[in-house]
């Protein structure tokens, strides 16, 4: 699954994930995510959901 996904933590772009659960980020070779890795994605990941629903929300609201 091709993303673009900004990983503050570990100042990393991730941008593929396979369905074993590696991860290959910018410039690197996959490889499986330790456990503080998996913490710093989903915390990455939960943070930009929900910039992206309220972006959503936003641009719904401006429709209406």
């Amino acid at each position: 699954m091709p993303l673009h996904l900004y990983v503050e933590p570990m100042d990393a772009v991730l941008v593929d994930v396979d369905a074993d659960g590696r991860v290959r980020f910018d410039g690197e070779d996959w490889s499986v995510p330790s456990l503080q890795e998996q913490r710093a994605i989903l915390y990455a990941a939960g943070k930009a959901r929900d910039e992206l629903t309220d972006l959503m929300e936003t641009l719904e609201q401006a429709r209406a």
